[in-house]
């Protein structure tokens, strides 16, 4: 949420800066993310200041130059050339000193340097008012009111200091704080107690402005309890128009764009007061408004053109032909004020925050109007804020406040005072330190809490209504703390903290040794969100059963986070596109991630860890070749997790059909499946934009965790006698893997076989059709004596042969 600082000081009179009032307000829990500057005019008008000329001679050598002498309001007058025609003494002027930058209306930027015009020194700038880009006139030098005084900046005597506002990161409880008079007076409140400067709070006053005559539009509302007030004000005779460049610059400031005079005005007083206001076109109104549901289905077009098919629980904004708006959320396609609009139906109302809430999730929609109303608004502004709002149009586009307010009012159905019993002892147990119930009333009584019983062991009070978040004892203590300030509570020299029972094997300490051995070798850690889009599932293998399957949201924050994802493929594909539309193509990673199902007996949380790789593996330099990723990096990475877990002879690599995968293969250990590897298809690619081969691991930790034995690690003396490595070069058919090799050689020789690799592949003009040829190594060791080469021929001559037999091998 943004808060222009001008804006602020409407309301409350203090002399902090804004950087002073961004620290109060995070202390007091409204947490200022940032603060932004907006220049009104390019440049800030910075190095222009109000000079008096105090003489106005011809220029000796040039009939078109005066010579002048300016004062600006210290040190000794300057003398500045001037070539306008206009110029003369006695003027008050704008004057850009030397080293100033401006920044005229139509051509490149200037700055200003000491120099000689035909002879005579000029040591600065009389400006005209298209020179320092305050409008196209050039006929001649700014000539400024004889009040203004010599030194003044440019940027003070224009009224144009930069527009600064705070971003605040409003936590969902916080509706009191949705406008700039909540902000004000939370602030008000924060410094009556801290007391580092003065402040004066501004009241919401209005005057009753409501006239005698009948009103042509009545109101009628179905279930008090769905909308306890409705205000309706008929507004005549509207000129539709630009709004003035007060109003604009408001709105603009917190990064609103002006529409016309009367949208502008509902939408100033919303983030003025936090009361959302909609303002229809009278003549679009047909008979009387009705604030009801509508037949489950009624087809209507909202301000964003789009068709939508209403919910017989939608709360709606009638009139005697149909739908006109969806209450406290979107107004429908016919409804605004546009230029042709002469007279104006002005609404301000209290909706049920319920009933708004279901309704902006179900059609997906997000307005500053519903994120107010489903959150609570406060129940007794509406009157003054269409008050407001009237008075406005009355002043901005001639309207006429003749009418009478057509009400439909139902204050029993608002939320009522609540009133909650404190025990002062609740207060030191909670907060640990000791508040003296004085600093305790003080700070209550500036937060509109009302006291209404006290005694030394609890006190009684009326929570204001617009505090809807405080409910309990606790959530007065935190009102209370927040202001005292949870800077002000010390921290204990000494923490006391319970040893627990730590179970072996632990599933954090595995998890995080794997997750530092990727980061070793280069790969980045990524977190995405659990929720996913559900238009996701039309990728799935099979869409039925995954739709079956899926864990949807009650209350979705958007149609993009609708369901519990059921892979962690998809967002990782985000990240990748994301990362490639910023020119950062080559990705190595990582990332430890749940899936979610729905099942027959409940529902299912699984823990996956899934690789990826994209791009280059190494970049191009001037000792490296570039190389693009292939299968194994992903591969030794995955080898590398079964090692640190103490597998790495016992996996078993197979040719598999997996989902989203081609050329994928299966890891097996003790006959479990733990995951595979493999190319995502390209036609899932497509989907998320992306033209390049990406590898994807995918295992599942909880599997592969629950197969962790929880005894030590045994270790054993490292041989004492050197091992020894034969190579063969074999001619196999193409779709033999390494890994049936590989697994093959293990069966024939398992004691004194320790490694098998592969160091060459060729597939050529040279090798027929359908075949390939494999370079192996093969390293040997016996742990007990020196090899002799009779052992190792028998030993290799036995591998050879089952290579031969087993996959049709041919020694080259």
């Amino acid at each position: 949420m943004k808060i222009s600082y001008s804006w602020l000081k409407h309301w409350i009179d203090t002399p902090l800066s804004i950087e002073d009032i961004s620290k109060i307000l995070t202390d007091t829990g409204l947490e200022v993310e940032g603060v932004t500057t907006t220049l009104k005019v390019q440049g800030g008008m910075e190095g222009l200041v109000v000079g008096e000329v105090l003489t106005c001679e011809q220029h000796s050598n040039a009939d078109r130059l005066k010579v002048t002498t300016v004062n600006l309001g210290k040190g000794n007058p300057l003398q500045i050339v001037c070539g306008a025609s206009n110029v003369d003494s006695g003027q008050k002027v704008i004057v850009a000193t030397i080293g100033t930058k401006l920044y005229p209306s139509e051509g490149k930027p200037l700055k200003i340097k000491k120099g000689k015009i035909r002879g005579e020194v000029s040591m600065g700038m009389i400006c005209a008012e298209d020179e320092i880009g305050l409008g196209k006139g050039h006929d001649g030098i700014m000539v400024l009111d004889e009040n203004a005084v010599p030194g003044t900046p440019a940027v003070d005597y224009f009224g144009l200091e930069p527009e600064q506002c705070m971003e605040i990161g409003l936590t969902p409880n916080r509706t009191d704080a949705m406008s700039h008079w909540g902000v004000a007076r939370d602030l008000h409140a924060a410094l009556q107690h801290l007391k580092t400067a003065p402040s004066k709070l501004s009241k919401v006053d209005y005057d009753q402005l409501e006239g005698d005559k009948e009103s042509p539009i009545n109101v009628q509302v179905d279930s008090a309890d769905d909308c306890p007030v409705y205000l309706g004000w008929f507004i005549p005779n509207v000129e539709v128009k630009d709004s003035p460049d007060w109003l604009k610059e408001k709105l603009m400031s917190i990064g609103l764009t002006p529409k016309n005079n009367v949208v502008d005005i509902t939408n100033f007083v919303l983030h003025d007061l936090g009361q959302p206001l909609h303002a229809f076109d009278a003549d679009i109104i047909k008979g009387n408004v009705r604030i009801g549901s509508l037949p489950e289905g009624t087809e209507f077009t909202t301000l964003d053109g789009t068709e939508r098919k209403l919910n017989a629980d939608d709360l709606m904004i009638c009139d005697d032909d149909g739908a006109l708006c969806i209450a406290g959320v979107f107004g429908g396609e016919n409804s605004g004020v546009s230029e042709k609009t002469k007279n104006v139906f002005l609404e301000s109302a209290w909706f049920n925050p319920l009933r708004v809430r279901n309704t902006a999730k179900r059609h997906g929609l997000n307005t500053d109007a519903s994120f107010r109303f489903e959150r609570g608004v406060d129940p007794d502004i509406s009157e003054a804020a269409i008050m407001r709002a009237a008075k406005m149009i009355e002043e901005l586009a001639g309207g006429d406040l003749s009418h009478a307010i057509a009400k439909a009012k139902n204050t029993d159905k608002l939320p009522q005072t609540a009133q909650i019993d404190l025990r002062w002892k609740e207060v030191e147990r909670l907060t640990g330190i000791a508040i003296s119930q004085n600093d305790c009333l003080s700070i209550l009584n500036s937060l509109d809490f009302e006291v209404a019983e006290n005694s030394n062991e609890q006190v009684t009070l009326k929570v204001p209504r617009y505090r809807s978040d405080v409910t309990r004892p606790a959530d007065v203590i935190e009102e209370i703390l927040r202001i005292y300030g949870f800077n002000q509570v010390p921290v204990p020299r000494y923490l006391k903290a319970a040893l627990s029972h730590k179970t072996r094997p632990n599933k954090e300490e595995y998890r995080e040794k794997i997750s530092q051995a990727l980061t070793s070798r280069g790969a980045m850690e990524m977190m995405s969100n659990s929720l996913t889009s559900s238009s996701y599932i039309s990728l799935m293998p099979n869409p039925e059963i995954s739709e079956k399957q899926a864990v949807r949201m009650l209350n979705p924050l958007s149609s993009d986070l609708e369901i519990m994802r059921q892979t962690l493929l998809f967002q990782a594909l985000e990240a990748i596109s994301r990362n490639r539309n910023h020119k950062n193509p080559d990705l190595f990673m990582y990332e430890f991630g749940k899936v979610y199902h729905k099942r027959e007996n409940g529902y299912s949380e699984n823990e996956h860890l899934s690789i990826f790789v994209t791009g280059k593996v190494a970049p191009s330099n001037w000792n490296t070749v570039e190389e693009a990723a292939n299968f194994s990096l992903p591969k030794s990475s995955t080898l590398m997790i079964f090692q640190l877990l103490g597998w790495a002879n016992d996996i078993k690599q197979k040719p598999a059909e997996i989902a989203f995968c081609s050329n994928a293969i299966q890891f097996v250990f003790k006959k479990k499946k733990l995951g595979s590897m493999g190319l995502v298809d390209p036609t899932i690619l497509k989907r998320f934009k992306i033209n390049v081969p990406v590898w994807w691991v995918n295992l599942d930790w909880d599997q592969m965790f629950s197969m962790i034995s929880a005894k030590h690690l045994k270790a054993q003396d490292m041989a004492k006698f050197p091992a020894v490595r034969r190579d063969l070069s074999l001619l196999i058919d193409s779709t033999t893997t390494f890994s049936e090799l590989k697994n093959t050689a293990y069966q024939v020789e398992r004691k004194l076989l320790k490694d098998v690799g592969l160091f060459d592949v060729y597939e050529g003009d040279k090798i027929e059709a359908g075949k390939k040829s494999y370079a192996l190594s093969f390293t040997l060791q016996d742990a007990d004596s020196t090899m002799k080469d009779a052992m190792i021929d028998k030993t290799m001559e036995r591998i050879t042969n089952a290579l031969i037999k087993n996959h049709s091998a041919v020694l080259r």
